[in-house]
């Protein structure tokens, strides 16, 4: 196999993902004719044209697209292992997290966390997807629901209590759970703990489906502040709207709230050798008042 230039390859991607020989020459501090020069090269090493040329712009042909995703994978691989050895990585969190914590418990929180960790940088994704690690593109992941992958360090984030939450307005007609029936109940779709579990658990049956759905719980709580009726969240979730008076349990201590253990954090056991992950999992344990773990 033929072994092409690194520097072809990077005056190719650039400019493949600008789509201009001038503006690549301007990203790598190199002129335009040298970004033409080192295409050329790579094309005819390759014995196949990658452009296709358009007055001043560039455009990938099939034979291009072809090789710019791959190009551009090892692109990205080669820039996550700098970062992982360099000096940043010492205080650099990468970290993923469930879309409803993040956004309702975790952001609210970040600001504290970085006073009391100066110079720590955190990158955070959220999704409903488990990243495996296989990758390294995370050191940590708070998943809603137990982990799917073994050989994780696992730690559980401690029981939440899932009860009915609303405006205050609307807190004055409920004092019971049969008094649900007559408001429309949001549902949170990927829940584990639904609205059928809290009936049942306090001896009604549950109704049939009405109200909004969501497929979020930042989204349910929201559509509960805004009167659109009576979710069944975690007082974790919401515990901002809860202590700015924008939602109300009504039936805090009048029915069975049902309790849980929604999240976890999980990391590879490479990642522990890590400054920053064993800082935050010592962080947010005790933020959660919850023994700090043994990693």
């Amino acid at each position: 196999m033929k072994r092409l230039p690194l520097s072809a390859l990077q005056a190719f991607e650039s400019a493949a993902r600008r789509g201009s020989f001038r503006v690549a020459g301007e990203e790598l501090g190199i002129s335009p004719s040298a970004i033409s020069h080192a295409v050329r090269k790579l094309e005819d090493l390759m014995g196949a044209a990658l452009f296709e040329r358009e007055g001043r712009a560039v455009r990938l042909n099939p034979a291009g697209e072809a090789l710019m995703r791959h190009v551009a994978a090892g692109f990205d691989e080669m820039r996550q292992g700098i970062e992982m050895v360099g000096a940043r990585s010492v205080n650099l969190l990468r970290l993923h997290c469930a879309p409803s914590l993040a956004a309702q418990w975790l952001l609210p929180r970040l600001r504290t966390l970085l006073a009391k960790q100066p110079g720590l940088e955190v990158r955070l994704a959220a999704g409903v997807d488990y990243p495996r690690f296989e990758h390294d593109e995370f050191d940590a992941d708070i998943c809603y629901g137990p982990p799917r992958q073994e050989g994780l360090i696992v730690v559980p984030l401690g029981e939440e209590t899932v009860t009915p939450l609303c405006a205050p307005e609307m807190a004055a007609r409920i004092s019971g759970p049969l008094n649900l029936l007559e408001h429309d109940l949001i549902e949170s779709d990927n829940k584990r703990v639904r609205w059928n579990h809290w009936f049942e658990s306090n001896g009604v049956a549950p109704p049939g489906p009405r109200g909004s759905r969501f497929d979020r719980s930042f989204m349910a709580i929201a559509a509960a502040v805004d009167g659109l009726g009576i979710a069944l969240e975690s007082t974790r979730l919401a515990e901002r709207e809860i202590a700015r008076g924008q939602l109300v349990a009504p039936l805090a201590g009048k029915a069975n709230d049902v309790t849980y253990v929604g999240h976890y954090l999980v990391f590879p056991r490479a990642a522990k050798a890590r400054r920053a992950v064993r800082m935050f999992a010592t962080w947010i344990t005790q933020e959660l008042d919850l023994p700090t773990p043994r990693i």
